[in-house]
């Protein structure tokens, strides 16, 4: 039976395609949603060759850790009907975007596709994303009018907050700009609903040289559309029983969600996962560990690891979340990390470290010290390691390089010229100058009681006994059985 293209999708990526094209398939295979996707590819770069040639199937490897337990599946997905090219079958586009069956329109065009730029959409083919939107939108309009089959969800996925409501704002800016009739800025109301959504899962995509010839020897077929990924899947989708109802897809896998609020699951993946990546990040890279599936297989680092989310990040998640449900997203995020299939390298984990270390864990850090007016000395070893990872040692045109181990890494911060002017500062004048530098993190942090001592302690016990020595002192293995495998008499000591 051939079903209804019921998506318009904006984007040929992997993560489309290994996570909103999974759920649609996963749906279609339990009778739920029968519908399938066109996908618009809209540069012209490369071709669609790939996916006609392979009826627009293509294999998707899930690969790691799920609920303790390895998972290694294979799965066929038919999601895809066609993938159209912007400039070369613009009409065919803004047919589908004009059918009756069509009830969801999905983007990932990266941040910078969620940008206002004033065109006009009556050329051949809308330059930006949003103009191409609002195109399709009012081809739509002109053809359903006010009937009910108009109705359509529009749902953003890309990695910005309210990507949804920012997007929404844009389109009704250009129908503006592109003077159109008062009447579809009605209908834009009454008809369309511009979702926020929250999307997560690691798809490292089409694996490479002996990885690919292993994974394509066990499938027995060849596949130039293959891309790999986590278990771990979700799509959480921010809208009430009319967006549910419209889409018809949340009861197909319990990655994919509807409510009308989704701030916990941001909350939760921003503190949790990239909180703990941030504050793990130069203490693993610092004792030698690359990736992050090495980090726990490693005795101390994971202990480190649970200890931090479950005894300082969970309780001052500055949102209210239920101590149980965020020990449930831990232990996933735990599972995420051990993946043995992906490689994810702490290195590149730093890029930006400064900016992500003052979004995702200052205002843990803050809360943490309204909650419990104490130290949080797991927090102060990530930030002593930190600092240590940010010394500089030298510059070479507009790179600026660490050391460790007697080896140079780069680091890539937008801060990094503002640490170089203080390479020549005493190591505690250092601590206490980054620490209280309210340009870095928004607030004076060494106003927090004993934390600047805390990480000063830290930093030079780093600096001259290394990392790894560090770790084995706070969490020795005969400690790793306690409750968060945390030793606080040694941290205290510090």
């Amino acid at each position: 039976m051939q079903l209804p293209e019921k998506v318009l999708q904006f984007g040929t990526g992997v993560l489309l395609r290994g996570l909103t094209d999974y759920f649609i398939d996963k749906a279609n295979r339990q009778g739920m949603f029968n519908g399938r996707v066109v996908v618009l590819k809209s540069t012209s770069k490369g071709g669609t060759n790939e996916f006609s040639a392979q009826d627009n199937l293509y294999t998707i490897c899930i690969r790691g850790i799920e609920d303790g337990k390895r998972i290694e599946e294979n799965i066929i997905s038919s999601a895809i009907s066609r993938v159209l090219q912007a400039d070369r079958d613009w009409l065919q586009v803004l047919q589908v975007g004009a059918s009756p069956a069509l009830k969801l329109i999905v983007s990932n065009t990266t941040e910078v596709g969620i940008q206002l730029l004033n065109e006009r959409i009556d050329q051949d083919v809308p330059v930006s994303f949003p103009a191409k939107l609002l195109a399709i939108l009012y081809e739509r309009y002109l053809k359903l009018g006010s009937a009910q089959e108009a109705d359509i969800v529009v749902v953003a996925t890309e990695l910005i907050p309210d990507n949804g409501r920012k997007l929404g704002e844009i389109v009704y800016q250009l129908a503006n700009f592109n003077g159109l009739e008062p009447g579809f800025n009605n209908w834009l109301g009454s008809h369309v609903i511009f979702c926020n959504s929250l999307v997560d899962r690691i798809v490292p995509g089409r694996p490479e040289g002996a990885a690919l010839t292993q994974l394509q020897k066990e499938l027995g077929y060849t596949d130039a559309l293959l891309i790999k990924t986590e278990p771990y899947r979700l799509w959480a989708i921010e809208g009430g029983r009319r967006v549910s109802a419209l889409l018809g897809l949340e009861n197909a896998d319990r990655g994919l969600i509807v409510e009308p609020d989704i701030e916990i699951y941001r909350e939760l993946k921003l503190r949790l996962l990239n909180g703990t990546h941030s504050l793990a990040c130069a203490l693993a890279f610092l004792s030698g560990v690359n990736t992050v599936n090495r980090a726990m297989t490693d005795g101390p680092l994971s202990a480190y690891i649970a200890g931090v989310m479950q005894e300082e990040i969970i309780p001052a998640i500055p949102y209210e979340i239920e101590r149980e449900r965020a020990m449930a997203f831990a232990q996933t995020v735990q599972d995420r990390f051990a993946n043995p299939y992906i490689d994810h390298f702490w290195l590149s984990i730093s890029l930006q470290y400064t900016m992500k270390l003052r979004i995702r864990v200052v205002p843990v850090l803050l809360n943490y010290y309204k909650c419990f007016d104490k130290i949080p000395y797991a927090m102060a070893l990530g930030f002593g390691a930190y600092l240590r990872f940010m010394r500089i040692i030298r510059k070479e045109g507009q790179c600026y390089y660490g050391s460790a181990g007697g080896e140079e890494y780069l680091i890539t911060d937008e801060k990094a010229a503002r640490f170089f002017e203080w390479n020549g500062l005493e190591d505690a004048e250092y601590v206490w100058t980054v620490l209280r530098d309210q340009e870095l993190w928004g607030t004076d942090l060494t106003l927090l009681d004993g934390f600047a001592a805390a990480v000063a302690d830290r930093y030079v016990f780093i600096s001259k006994e290394g990392a790894r020595e560090m770790l084995k002192e706070l969490y020795p293995k005969d400690n790793l059985g306690e409750k968060d495998g945390h030793n606080a008499a040694e941290a205290e000591h510090f």
